[in-house]
């Protein structure tokens, strides 16, 4: 399973460079297309990887969680990193803008609770996915280690608010006020 969720994430940013290559440099925008659709395709493969493993008797471990893990902050966080990824390929292949200055004071401020609150989301869809694969699999010594996910992932969120938007909060570079 580990290899599986390597591959996943190789995959991930293989298909986006390749589509983004593809679209700037090849000015192909129809094979693009089809390249950069195929990233969400990723997480289907990892998801599927995963209840395949499952169903056919796999113990689940740290690995299964990881996968649930993968597909909530993929599906969250995957459209944010290709236009990322597309607004920097578009500046250095095709003569676009460069990208937006790093925000500061409030901006800043909204962007880190924003990015807090997809982080929020994205263990929201990984507890999904973890609750389905726990009530699938229905017994209880082969699911404790999915249990083991979930105060994991309080942390992260825990970590995240205080490394991202209460720390920008209380340390940020303030704006000057202006009279």
């Amino acid at each position: 399973m580990a290899a599986v969720i390597a591959a996943g994430e190789i995959g991930f940013w293989v298909f986006i460079a390749a589509g983004l290559a593809v679209r700037y440099v090849l000015r192909a925008r129809r094979a693009s297309a089809v390249l950069l659709a195929m990233v969400p395709l990723v997480d289907v493969v990892v998801l599927v990887a995963t209840v395949l493993d499952l169903s056919a008797g796999g113990k689940p471990g740290f690995t299964h969680g990881l996968a649930a893990v993968y597909l909530g902050f993929s599906v969250v966080f995957g459209p944010s990193m290709v236009r990322w990824a597309d607004a920097r390929f578009a500046h250095r292949f095709a003569g676009g803008p460069p990208p937006p200055p790093k925000l500061q004071g409030r901006e800043r401020a909204r962007y880190e609770w924003r990015e807090w609150g997809k982080c929020l989301l994205a263990c929201g869809l990984a507890a999904v996915a973890l609750l389905a694969a726990i009530f699938a699999i229905g017994e209880p010594e082969r699911v404790a280690p999915l249990w083991g996910w979930f105060p994991r992932l309080g942390t992260v969120t825990t970590i995240w608010l205080f490394a991202g938007p209460v720390w920008q909060e209380l340390f940020g570079t303030r704006e000057e006020v202006r009279s």
